[in-house]
């Protein structure tokens, strides 16, 4: 049997567009291609996006500016030292991007000027740290990328 030059086209045609649907199938069904968004109720958490820009400029503003250390014991992040620990409240939330199964957040509840997050709850690899805090009706926002 002799393909001519039209058949070829057609058969060059259906191959590739086989080729497509089989990757485009693959990627769809494959458990390790991750589809999520980035954080859950991605669009409710950009309506508060002004209150943390505020909080962070509030923070730079009165230099109630938090430092963040890699110890051996943990993650130790400490607060500015002429704040009462007792009055500051808040969250810290740790996410990783590589997998949202390790995303925690901690309540803050200090009697020293400094809180420590035990090593054994951190993996590794890179974290996204926002600390969320008020002291005195005042709200303060700190956020760093870290490598572990």
């Amino acid at each position: 049997m002799k393909i001519n030059w039209g058949t070829g086209i057609v058969l060059a045609f259906i191959g590739f567009i086989s080729f497509i649907l089989y990757f485009v199938f693959r990627m769809s069904t494959d458990d390790r291609a991750n589809h999520d968004l980035v954080t859950e109720e991605y669009y409710k958490k950009e309506l508060t996006y002004q209150q943390e820009l505020d909080a962070s400029n509030s923070a730079t503003e009165m230099n109630a500016n938090l430092t963040v250390e890699k110890t051996d014991e943990g993650l130790v992040i400490y607060f500015p030292e002429r704040f009462d620990p007792t009055k500051i409240s808040g969250t810290v939330s740790l996410y990783r991007p590589s997998n949202k199964h390790l995303d925690t957040n901690f309540p803050i509840s200090l009697s020293k000027t400094h809180l420590l997050i035990p090593d054994n709850r951190l993996v590794d690899g890179r974290w996204d740290i926002t600390v969320k805090w008020e002291y005195e009706g005042k709200s303060f926002m700190h956020k760093e990328k870290l490598t572990y």
